[in-house]
């Protein structure tokens, strides 16, 4: 499941393998005119991908919750069916294939695209007060809808909201007002922590503090590592997404 650190890693690997370099051909056909523009910056921004180009256009994939981006050699079989390539840039030597994307498109202004996130949270200039600031201009919010926000912050997804909730043992359903600007700055630190950790280890599957696997996300029915009580899960939010907590020790 992409989330923030996952789109980091993305962006370093083609970063590294392709800024600087040529395309030769690209498709579909909205994406041809790439043709002969240079690759110029692989920008990460939540779970969004900016790839901007020597021509002043810039490539934007959103990859929700199964799109991917792939670097392939000239000759290397691709690990995806070619149907469900979105978008394939040949830069001669090497392909970067996008797979199952909902969202892919040219974009002159890439800031059109993007505009409407919050700050993403593994900047490295990111201000937690800036953060807490934004959670506040959308009034009380159930704390696990608030982490989901793209508005507030940008590149948390179930994974981490879920972890960071218990890693702070606070109540999913609780009201962002009932804490102080202090305590939501810690929860969005702690989440915060836990996602540069898994960046700079390259985990998969994902740890969290100390080293631990998942505490409770996608461990409805077994015992919390914290308490005991057995995890519990339950669908939250307009936009309905499991919500996973330990009901004996996050109040």
């Amino acid at each position: 499941m992409p989330e923030g650190d996952t789109i980091w890693r993305t962006a370093a690997g083609l970063r590294s393998a392709l800024v600087g370099r040529t395309v030769v051909s690209a498709r579909p056909t909205a994406l041809a005119r790439l043709g002969g523009t240079t690759l110029v910056v692989v920008e990460p921004v939540g779970k969004h991908l900016l790839m901007r180009f020597s021509d002043g256009s810039t490539l934007h994939s959103h990859m929700r919750m199964r799109g991917s981006w792939h670097l392939y050699g000239e000759a290397e079989r691709w690990r995806r069916p070619e149907w469900q390539a979105r978008a394939v840039l040949d830069f001669g030597d090497r392909v970067a294939v996008c797979f199952a994307a909902p969202v892919v498109e040219l974009v002159r202004q890439a800031e059109q695209a993007v505009g409407h996130l919050g700050p993403d949270l593994l900047r490295d200039d990111l201000r937690l007060d800036q953060v807490v600031a934004r959670a506040r201009a959308l009034g009380p919010t159930p704390l696990a809808e608030l982490l989901l926000d793209q508005r507030v912050c940008s590149g948390i997804g179930n994974v981490y909201k879920c972890e960071g909730l218990w890693e702070r043992r606070l109540d999913p359903w609780r009201s962002s007002s009932e804490l102080s600007d202090q305590q939501l700055g810690d929860l969005f630190g702690t989440v915060r922590d836990a996602l540069r950790a898994n960046v700079a280890a390259g985990a998969f599957p994902r740890r969290f503090a100390a080293g631990r696997p998942a505490a409770v996300h996608g461990r409805r029915g077994r015992p919390c590592p914290r308490c005991g009580t057995r995890v519990t899960a339950r669908q939250q939010g307009a936009q309905p997404r499991w919500t996973y907590w330990c009901p004996g020790c996050q109040e």
